[in-house]
């Protein structure tokens, strides 16, 4: 049956084909009342169509994907090559502008470029260099036994003949150096197996602490490396105003301690975090590890938990070797632990610096304590077990779970609450303690006649010949021994806290001594303290090391508790072989011209130098009958008589 050119057949009846020509206005009204199976298959041919222009409309996105899927690699190289030439061109252009002020950038992009470089190297031509090179070490392994005699008799000889000419400039770098060799043989005599030492790993922990002191005091790179990183730790910090002066307001962070210091951590906290995720912070971890494990012979799993010390705190760096703790030995869970008390964490680092505390000094203290620590681990506690990790080539590092950097930032910054509030609730527990401790003594010392009995006087008496071996003058010794009881036995943050008034004191150029008083030390005995208050060797931490490595491994709590005390004691001792290292490589830093520094300042304020300049002009005046001369240079300035009145203003001497 044809109707204008619709055929319809008895097939397509049976489907329910409809035809337009034989739609009747009841019919319309019947489909567009129809409910049930006639209406879900024209909802279901709608949803086919929908779908179908969904595919097409989406083929080009799927085809785009596929081609980046099978050119991933050269879609890679010319992005990282654009890249590449984009900052080229940056590079370029800021040397071409004013190459003095983009060092930095240069120093930055050579490490970065060697690194690469050497990565492509090792890469692709590693293995042809080490299979020429393995003639050379065979020849060299049937040598090695006597040119390792040959080679530390050198190394010795070297460092008397050194050692000689040194201190023959300042005889008083010998004190720090009897206290070192003092602070070893001690350790010796506190170990728990003396025959099981192993010397290579001390000489070589010793030795590297020794270079890298060498090089960070003394080497002029290697001063202004590590002032320029001081220097930008500091002007980092100060973008932590930005978020505290918001939250809190102007007047409370620049009066407040909590709200000036405490937010410090947080944002340390978040950066650190943010470059955990990144990978640089392991990258560096292993790299470091790599070098102490190789030159110490130590095991992977120790080496890397040390090396994670100097950026992180004592319970964060074993959870990178979180999975190997189980079946560690003894002495390897005693150099652990001895990490965590030898160095602070990068986070309170930043709050110490925001005192006052030298940036420099600090970073430095914290890079030496790694392999210091780790070599008097090993002699404290030597190893008698065989470790299941000896000669494994690499240690996987437990990384963040964040899936983006936002989440690394947010963690890092919700993580530090619990920090923010430690500090903050154990400054105030401990200096309360303080100040009871304080109150009672007195008591008990005025009822025999003794005034000013204190836990910082007792401190001062039984630790002065320490501080003294250190280094520290004798007239300073008394202040020094007190921070470093302060440090021991309530914390470090206390003690720096002090540690940054004394240096605020000599800074601002007040009287040395204030009656019977001393008010600042000499900036020597500053360095020497700065080195060994950087630890958290003190006894509130055995807690807090016992809960985090006990939460980790419990069913060891054990052989936990068995070697804290060991390893708090050898914590101790390496921050002061730190403290005297830094006092044997101390240079005192230079006065400029008096006469100079007089003719342009104008008097209104003290300052250290000032201090120093006006007590070179009273030790070189001279009163006889009521007149007033001078000797030396000062004899040749026609305006020394007004200088003295001058320095009379702000000091008393007999002269004035």
């Amino acid at each position: 049956l044809e109707m204008e050119g619709n055929q319809i057949t008895l097939a397509s009846l049976e489907k329910g084909t409809d035809n337009p020509a034989f739609i009747f206005e009841g019919e319309e009204r019947h489909y567009e009342d129809c409910s049930g199976p006639c209406s879900e298959s024209r909802e279901e041919r709608r949803e086919g169509k929908f779908s179908s222009y969904c595919r097409k409309a989406l083929q080009p996105a799927s085809k785009a994907k596929d081609f980046c899927k099978a050119h991933a690699n050269v879609l890679r190289r010319v992005v990282l090559g654009l890249l590449g030439v984009a900052y080229l061109c940056y590079f370029i252009a800021a040397c071409y502008l004013n190459f003095q002020r983009a060092v930095a950038l240069v120093v930055m992009t050579a490490v970065v470029a060697f690194f690469i470089c050497w990565n492509i190297f090792k890469k692709h031509c590693g293995a042809k260099v080490m299979l020429l090179l393995r003639p050379i070490g065979k020849c060299s392994q049937k040598s090695w036994q006597w040119l390792k005699w040959i080679l530390w008799v050198a190394l010795l000889a070297g460092l008397i003949v050194w050692l000689a000419l040194d201190t023959g400039r300042n005889p008083e770098q010998l004190i720090s150096l009897g206290g070192f060799c003092f602070l070893v043989l001690f350790l010796f005599a506190c170990s728990k197996h003396h025959g099981a030492v192993s010397w290579r790993a001390v000489f070589w922990g010793l030795g590297l602490e020794f270079l890298l002191g060498l090089f960070i005091l003394r080497t002029t790179p290697g001063i202004q490396a590590f002032q320029w990183l001081g220097d930008q730790i500091q002007y980092f910090l100060g973008y932590t105003t930005a978020g505290s002066s918001f939250v809190f307001g102007n007047t409370l962070i620049e009066e407040v301690f909590a709200f000036q210091t405490l937010p410090i951590v947080v944002f340390f906290s978040c950066v650190m975090s943010i470059l955990y995720y990144l990978g640089v912070m392991q990258w560096l971890i292993l790299k470091i590890s790599w070098v102490l494990q190789v030159s110490m012979g130590t095991t992977p799993t120790e080496t890397l938990s040390v090396a994670g010390n100097i950026f992180v705190g004592q319970t964060e760096a074993p959870l990178l070797i979180r999975p190997y703790l189980k079946d560690m030995t003894l002495s390897e869970i005693h150099a652990v632990m001895t990490g965590g008390f030898s160095t602070i964490a990068g986070s309170v680092m930043g709050a110490y610096i925001s005192f006052g505390i030298d940036a420099a000094s600090l970073i430095a203290a914290s890079v030496m304590a790694a392999p210091c620590a780790l070599a008097m681990a090993k002699l404290v506690y030597p190893e008698v077990e065989e470790s299941k990790f000896k000669g494994k080539a690499s240690i996987r590092l437990s990384s963040g779970e964040e899936k983006n950097i936002l989440e690394a930032a947010s963690n890092g910054a919700a993580a530090s609450v619990g920090l923010v509030a430690n500090i903050a609730a154990n400054l105030i527990a401990f200096l309360a303690v303080l100040e009871f401790i304080n109150t009672t003594l007195r008591w008990f010392g005025e009822m025999v006649d003794i005034e000013g009995l204190t836990f910082q006087v007792i401190c001062s008496y039984v630790l002065m010949p320490v501080a003294f071996l250190m280094g520290a003058d004798w007239a300073d010794s008394p202040l020094v021994a007190e921070l470093l009881g302060i440090k021991i036995f309530l914390n470090e943050f206390v003690a720096y806290q002090q540690l940054a008034t004394y240096k605020k004191n000599r800074l601002m150029g007040l009287e040395e001594w204030d009656g019977n008083q001393k008010q600042w030390i000499s900036e020597r005995a500053e360095s020497i303290t700065t080195f060994a208050l950087c630890g958290f060797a003190n006894l509130s931490s055995i807690g807090i090391t016992l809960g985090g490595l006990a939460s980790m491994v419990p069913q060891r709590k054990g052989d936990l508790a068995s070697v804290v005390l060991r390893a708090l004691l050898t914590g101790i001792c390496v921050s002061m072989l730190n403290a005297c290292l830094a006092g044997l490589l101390h240079v005192p830093t230079e006065v400029g011209d008096c006469a100079v520094f007089f003719s342009t300042t104008n008097f209104s304020s003290t300052s250290y130098t000032m201090y120093t300049c006006c007590k070179q002009l009273f030790a070189s005046s001279v009163l006889q009958n009521g007149t007033v001369s001078f000797t030396g240079s000062w004899a040749e300035q026609a305006e020394s008589m007004l200088w003295l009145t001058e320095c009379c203003g702000h000091y008393n001497h007999t002269s004035c």
